[in-house]
């Protein structure tokens, strides 16, 4: 069977369909290939720095910004969205981008392709422990918050459970399309910022949306992670109507189904030349 980047399956099976085989011994494989990335990832000592401790400490630097705006009486809030935010950028989209890399280009992926995995379970057992420890910072962040913070409890939890499950996913999938046009692991990091950056100023993340104009805020809710971030804010302060609500999830899993679909496309197996 040909894939659309030209490499072709040999094993005759659905590219990113599941495995043939019962559902039970997919979830062996996927599990077995995720503890093995776990063990590279503990091995790789900037990647766990930059993964545990910058969601962790940047959401200081939003500090300035938001004590200068109107927002005091949110901050637990605040600070907790931003703390979740940077978990999506740097738990699991900048480690993933360079876990991808690295593994295309040692032909790790490429030898996987020839066993049983089917490509699903390539690409998700790879992202599993990034997405772990970003749901895993997120309960952290969050009980120290209401508890350091006074941050309370959510008002709506299901629009933060919604928000942190589509911004780990999105941030998995649009990890798996940075690496398509990344070159080599030493550039993942170029190649991660320009998502970072951008989201860190225009998705509520460094500065929230409450202080962009009206007509930049406007634009800005549609940037990709903005929604995710958008819901995890609204599960603690319930500032979002239902119909606000149900639009902000429509648009997340938009992105969602755009980002899957990209990597389908144009997701890369082989090493870059």
């Amino acid at each position: 069977m040909s894939f659309p980047n030209g490499s072709t399956d040999t094993t005759g099976r659905a590219g990113f369909g599941w495995s043939t085989g019962s559902g039970s011994r997919s979830r062996r494989r996927v599990r077995a290939l995720a503890r093995a990335e776990f063990v590279l990832f503990g091995r790789n000592r900037t990647a766990v720095v930059t993964a545990l401790l910058v969601p962790l400490a940047l959401p200081l630097t939003a500090r300035p910004a938001i004590d200068r705006g109107d927002l005091k009486g949110n901050l637990g809030a605040v600070m907790l969205t931003a703390a979740i935010g940077f978990s999506f950028l740097y738990a699991v989209y900048t480690s993933l981008v360079s876990a991808y890399v690295a593994r295309r280009e040692e032909l790790v992926l490429k030898r996987l392709r020839t066993g049983e995995l089917t490509d699903r379970e390539i690409l998700g057992g790879t992202a599993l422990p990034a997405v772990c420890l970003g749901l895993a910072q997120a309960l952290i962040l969050a009980v120290g918050c209401a508890v350091l913070l006074d941050a309370g409890a959510p008002k709506a939890p299901y629009l933060t459970v919604l928000g942190l499950l589509t911004g780990v996913s999105l941030s998995a999938a649009l990890a798996a399309l940075t690496s398509a046009v990344t070159r080599t692991t030493e550039s993942a990091q170029v190649t991660a910022l320009p998502l970072v950056f951008v989201s860190m100023l225009g998705s509520g993340i460094v500065l929230p949306t409450d202080l962009l104009p009206d007509p930049v805020a406007a634009v800005c809710a549609f940037l990709p992670l903005s929604p995710a971030v958008r819901l995890v804010r609204a599960g603690w302060t319930g500032e979002l109507t239902a119909y606000e609500a149900f639009g902000t999830v429509l648009t997340a899993l938009a992105w969602t189904v755009v980002a899957v679909f990209a990597v389908r496309r144009w997701f890369r197996w082989e090493p870059r030349r």
